[in-house]
Parts: C-alpha cells; sequence; structure tokens
C-alpha cells in the first residue's frame, strides 16, 4: 500500500495536473429521498468572512512596538486599531456577501449535499463608537449589518432548495473602534464580527439527526492589545444522523490559521472528544494544514509544521484522506484567493487545506462514488461583479460503505 505521502506526491504529478477536468459522478442528479440512502453526499465549505481579520490586530500590534512615549502609546494604538477595523470593514462591503451567496447557493444546489459543514459563517454588526476605557474591545454592537448565515439560506431558498441549521456554534466574538482620523468623524462607529461554525442538513435528505453538540476548543489565539485580550475562539461541531439502520457522525470545524502548534492542539482535542467509536466518523473542515507544507512559523513560536494537523489526523487519528479515494480526482486545491477575491485568473488556488475525512470502526476507507472541487473556475465568478464564491473552494464528496 503506497504511504499518503507517496499518494498526495502522486495526486500533484504532472499528469494529474494536465489531467481531464475533475471527476463528478452527477451529483445534482441523485435520485429524490429513498428510504434508506446507499449513499451520503457531504461538503465542506468556507464561504470567507469577507476580509482579513487579522489586519486590525497587526496595526496595533506594529502600533504598540514602535511607541516611544508610554504616555502617547495608548492613543497611537488605538488610532492604529480603529483606522485598519475602518479599512477591513470597507473591504467587507467590497466583497459583497449577499453577491456571494448567490454563488454559493448555486454550487449547493447543483450538487445537493445532505450535510454541509461551513466554516467563516460571519454575523458582523455594528454601534456607537465606545471609547470609555471599560468599553473598549467589548463586543456589544447590535446592529446587524450582514448575517451570513441568513442571506445563504435565503439564497439557497431563491434556488428552490432547503437547507435546516442542524448545528450552530459561536466561535471568535471581537468588536474594535473603526474610524479613518477621528473618533469624531462622521461614520465613526464600534465594528463587531461574530464568526460561526455551522452543520447544515438538506430539509429533503434521507438522513435525520438524532443529536447533535458543540465546543469551544481549550487552546486558542489570543492577543494582547496594551492590557486587553481579544480572543479568537474556534471549536468543533457535530451530528449524528441515521439512514434506515445506518448510523454515523459528521463533525465541522475550522483550524487555527496563524499558528500551527495551535492548530495542532485543537486537532488533538478534537480527536479525543468528537469521534464516535463505534460507527462511522466524517469529519470535514479548514484544517489551515497543508499536507504538503513542512514551513515551521519559527518567527511566531511555532515548533511544528505546517502539515503537523493534517499528519495528526491520518496517522494517529486513524481517518482516511477522502479525496484521495476519488479516482483522477486531480490536485484538489482548495486555496487561497487574494483578500478581495476578485483575481482575474484562477492561479491563487495553489495548496490543499479543506478536507473531507473518514473514519470506520473497522479502519477500511469509505467508498467514493463522485466529486468535485466547487468555485474554482473563471466561470463559477459573478458576472457583474467578477467576485468569486470565497476565498476557498469547496470540496464535496459522495460516500459509500459506512
Amino acid at each position: 500500500m503506497r504511504t499518503v505521502r507517496a499518494r498526495l506526491l502522486a495526486v500533484v504529478s504532472a499528469a494529474a495536473l494536465l489531467a481531464a477536468p475533475l471527476a463528478s459522478a452527477d451529483l445534482a442528479g441523485a435520485e429524490s429521498k429513498p428510504k434508506r440512502a446507499k449513499a451520503i453526499t457531504v461538503m465542506s465549505r468556507n464561504i470567507y468572512l469577507g476580509a482579513d481579520i487579522n489586519r486590525p490586530v497587526a496595526a496595533a500590534q506594529q502600533a504598540l512596538a514602535s511607541c516611544q512615549d508610554p504616555e502617547t502609546c495608548p492613543q497611537e494604538v488605538l488610532f492604529a486599531l480603529a483606522g485598519a477595523t475602518h479599512q477591513t470593514r470597507q473591504i467587507v462591503d467590497q466583497t459583497n456577501f449577499p453577491a456571494r451567496a448567490t454563488l454559493l447557493a448555486d454550487e449547493i444546489a447543483r450538487t445537493q449535499p445532505d450535510l454541509i459543514g461551513l466554516q467563516e459563517v460571519a454575523l458582523w454588526r455594528s454601534g456607537p463608537i465606545e471609547l470609555a476605557e471599560e468599553n473598549i474591545l467589548r463586543p456589544n454592537a447590535t446592529q446587524v449589518d450582514y448575517d451570513f448565515l441568513k442571506l445563504l439560506l435565503k439564497a439557497l431558498r431563491a434556488e428552490g432548495v432547503r437547507y435546516k441549521i442542524a448545528e450552530e456554534g459561536l466561535r471568535a466574538d471581537v468588536e474594535a473602534p473603526s474610524f479613518s482620523e477621528s473618533p469624531f468623524e462622521e461614520g465613526a462607529q464600534d465594528v463587531r464580527m461574530t464568526m460561526r461554525d455551522v452543520i447544515l442538513v438538506r430539509a429533503d435528505s434521507a438522513f435525520e439527526v438524532t443529536g447533535t453538540g458543540d465546543e469551544i476548543y481549550d487552546q486558542n489565539l489570543v492577543v494582547d492589545l496594551s492590557g486587553k485580550q481579544m480572543s479568537f475562539d474556534r471549536g468543533y461541531n457535530w451530528v449524528n444522523v441515521r439512514s434506515g439502520d445506518k448510523r454515523l457522525r459528521f463533525v465541522n470545524s475550522h483550524f487555527e490559521a496563524f499558528s500551527s502548534d495551535i492548530a495542532h492542539a485543537q486537532a488533538q482535542q478534537l480527536l479525543a472528544e468528537a469521534v464516535a467509536p463505534k460507527r462511522t466518523t466524517i469529519f470535514v473542515c479548514d484544517c489551515n494544514s497543508d499536507p504538503l507544507n513542512d514551513n515551521v512559523k519559527e518567527e511566531i513560536g511555532d515548533t511544528l509544521p505546517h502539515k503537523a494537523p493534517y499528519d495528526l489526523i491520518v496517522g494517529e487519528g486513524g481517518f482516511t484522506d477522502q479525496w484521495l479515494e476519488l479516482a483522477s480526482g486531480g490536485p484538489g486545491w482548495t486555496s487561497g484567493l487574494s483578500e478581495t477575491v476578485d483575481d482575474e485568473t484562477a492561479a491563487g488556488f495553489d495548496h490543499r487545506i479543506d478536507m473531507i475525512f473518514a473514519r470506520t470502526p473497522d479502519g477500511t476507507p469509505l467508498r467514493v462514488r463522485g466529486g468535485e472541487v466547487t468555485g474554482d473556475e473563471l466561470a463559477d465568478r459573478d458576472p457583474v461583479t467578477g467576485l468569486w464564491p470565497s476565498d476557498h473552494a469547496g470540496v464535496v464528496l459522495r460516500l459509500r460503505g459506512y
């Protein structure tokens, strides 16, 4: 049997890169709901929060590091944070989730997954600017500007398909002041971003949800800004489903992007807590772990390579990378386009971090009856704005043998 590394290298060989289009066993043409499903179609989809959330933090940290006068440092950090937040919020408008939601809904309507693991399901809110010491960075804005979940579900209904929320997990909930030059200028406000991981089930799926769960990871990225902390929580959620006498667990997660050491700790916790030992577990994620990337972020103190969480999952974790079981699937690149997602080519898709794994009780891989990467071709862009559905592509697989 080939090693995982050998199989990965085979997938990205020149022959694969030049191969015919990705295999897809007519995912959209599946028969209507049977009494007992013989296959399950699952999707992992990072829908993109709309901007680089690291910008405000990086700007504030840079201002803090370069500050010379301790008395003026708090104001310098505040202004840097607010200016970067203002720019970030403008980019969220520019990346236009209402338009992108239509593109995402089209992908989902065409491939008809039974279960979808969504990541970066942002809720953007705003409120009056609060500059009192005790209120700065406190997430309390209530005016909803964009609710990505509601917008996507609305777009799906417009496509004629209905999905239900099976599990919704709240993640990072952060707020910062937003202004370009002065907190007293017109339009100055507080901007709040709440992240969510969501599992959707198709309303007419043959799979019935029998149980759900959601957890926050013990280790998360915490940023200190002049004595105040911003916590970027991540976690996992799961649903148990059944069809006839067949039962399985579906797990969804999004590991830390800025530290592979933290992502590895999160993968360890998921493997310890979320796996159903006596039934098949299908696990989808934006794992932020490229199996072909050996780089270590030593500049931030990491000790583990980028691929470490992936290696843990398919090694000690006992999961199969199901994309590698798809004949003629191609390299499966899923990331990553530019922040403004208006790239003129698809060249930005140059690595794979969005995964569908499975672990059966006896350790055998599930059979892949078809699959594809979605949202990665020029034709998938919005014809008016030129926007892509997301900065990631989606992954859909139709699986049997669970």
